[in-house]
């Protein structure tokens, strides 16, 4: 994946950043070279979309593609850019290496040729994520078949210790998929819950950054928080009183049972409701049940 490069145009540093895992990864810091490279706007997917594609079916297999962006290779003029120092000499990549600009749109341009004809349709993937979708169980074999037969075609490797076989529900971007509905990720919700009271403005934009996470899953959730946003507007000197307080054990007790979306059958009857308040204007599409209007 790399060569070694004499009289190098441009060179960066090595860094080394921990993952979520605990292991580390060996980055190289491309600040000064993305600086000079045009935007690709390729657009990545919504992942809202996706997500929302994927709920509803009975089984399900999640891929992740090995080391996904240096399984390109780099153009051949376009090398020595990437060239990085080590104690042991100067060397670039000849594969893409992770870090670029551009390496994320340039990998959702490739998985989307790849899987043109399966995208919306037993298939969902966002950058390196894939998922493989059946509505019927007995279908998800052969699904998976057609997702290995373009795999093989372009030679594109796996991860298998991210990647589950025939499951009926797991998580994808974020959020958790069934054939139900979709949950809000466990480990979102707790991050909420285990919060402490904030003493500070950082606090206070920790805890507005994990509701936003959980936006969808939260009725009303502008006036719920609207107390936290509050306190960051502009020249607000912070001040963390009882009702602010109030608002985030009100959320927390909200979230100790957070609502499953549910993904609406074909010609299902829906209501959509709103709800007004001095400060804020939210809607939701409920199913017409007297229970649900009721909860809302």
């Amino acid at each position: 994946m790399i060569r070694e490069v004499k009289f190098p145009r441009w060179l960066a540093n090595v860094v080394v950043v921990q993952k979520k895992n605990g292991k580390w990864r060996v980055c190289v810091d491309y600040t000064d070279l993305n600086k000079s490279c045009p935007k690709d706007p390729f657009p990545l997917p919504h992942i809202d979309s996706m997500v929302d594609a994927t709920a509803g079916h009975e089984m399900l297999t999640f891929m992740d593609a090995f080391s996904g962006f240096q399984q390109i290779q780099m153009e051949p003029s376009d090398q020595e850019d990437t060239t990085f120092m080590t104690p042991t000499g100067i060397y670039c990549y000849t594969a893409m290496p992770f870090g670029l600009k551009n390496a994320g749109a340039t990998y959702q341009r490739l998985v989307n040729m790849m899987f043109k004809d399966k995208l919306g349709e037993t298939m969902e993937v966002y950058i390196d994520d894939m998922v493989v979708k059946s509505k019927k169980a007995e279908d998800h074999l052969r699904d998976i078949k057609g997702a290995f037969d373009i795999l093989d075609q372009y030679n594109m490797k796996l991860n298998p210790a991210k990647c589950h076989f025939g499951v009926g529900a797991g998580k994808f971007l974020g959020y958790m998929v069934t054939k139900r509905g979709i949950e809000a990720s466990p480990e979102q919700i707790k991050a909420i819950l285990d919060i402490k009271s904030p003493s500070n403005m950082k606090d206070v934009q920790r805890l507005t950054g994990r509701v936003a996470a959980l936006n969808r899953f939260i009725s009303r959730s502008s006036k719920k928080c609207k107390e936290f946003y509050d306190i960051l507007k502009k020249n607000k000197k912070f001040e963390w009183g009882e009702k602010h307080e109030a608002a985030l054990q009100d959320l927390k007790q909200y979230l100790s049972t957070a609502p499953l979306l549910m993904k609406p059958e074909d010609g299902e009857p829906l209501s959509l409701y709103l709800a007004v308040s001095g400060n804020a204007v939210s809607a939701v599409l409920v199913k017409d049940h007297e229970e649900n209007i009721q909860g809302i």
